[in-house]
C-alpha cells in the first residue's frame, strides 16, 4: 500500500497546526456513492481503445453511467461530444473521474471546487494528498488512488 505523508494545516481561527491525513471514505461510503451517481465527467479520457481510461469509462457507460469525456484537441469520445476542461461543461455532473498524472490533479481540485462538484475520484496511481485534502475542505468527498470500475464490480 502506499504510504502518504501526512499534510499540516492551520486553522486561522485558532493558529493551531494538525497533521492530517488522507482517508478514502469506507467501502460502504463508497459503494453509496456509487449507486447514486448518473453522469461522470471523465478528466483526460483517451479516444484509445487501448487506454485504461477508455476501457474504464466504456464499462461503466455499459452499464447506464452517462460519460462525459473532457480532453482537449478531441471532438468525442466513446460516441459522447467532449469538453476541452471542466469549465466548458454546459451542465452538472454528479462526479468527476481523473485520468490525469498527479501534476494536473490541484488545477482539477481548483475547477471542481469553482464548478461546486461534490464528488472527485482519482484513479489508480493519481495521488496528490495536499490536493485532495484541500478538496475534502471544501466539501467534496474524494476517492484517491482506486479504481472505479473495479468498485462498482464489487458491488454486483
Amino acid at each position: 500500500m502506499h504510504k502518504i505523508a501526512p499534510v499540516f494545516r492551520v486553522s486561522p481561527k485558532n493558529a493551531i497546526v494538525c497533521a492530517m491525513n488522507f482517508v478514502n471514505p469506507t467501502p460502504e461510503q463508497i459503494s453509496s456513492m456509487l449507486r447514486s451517481i448518473h453522469t461522470i465527467a471523465v478528466v483526460g479520457l483517451s479516444p484509445n481503445p487501448a487506454r485504461p481510461s477508455f476501457r474504464v469509462a466504456q464499462a461503466m457507460q455499459s452499464h447506464g453511467f452517462s460519460i462525459v469525456p473532457v480532453r482537449p484537441l478531441v471532438e468525442q469520445v466513446l460516441g459522447v461530444t467532449a469538453y476541452p476542461d471542466l469549465a466548458s461543461l454546459p451542465f452538472k455532473v454528479d462526479m468527476v473521474n481523473v485520468f490525469r498524472a498527479a501534476e494536473y490533479v490541484s488545477g482539477i481540485v481548483d475547477s471542481c471546487i469553482s464548478l461546486g462538484v461534490t464528488r472527485l475520484w482519482l484513479q489508480d496511481g493519481v495521488i496528490d494528498e495536499a490536493a485532495a485534502l484541500r478538496a475534502q475542505l471544501a466539501g467534496i468527498t474524494v476517492v484517491m488512488n482506486r479504481c472505479i470500475w473495479r468498485d462498482y464490480a464489487c458491488l454486483k
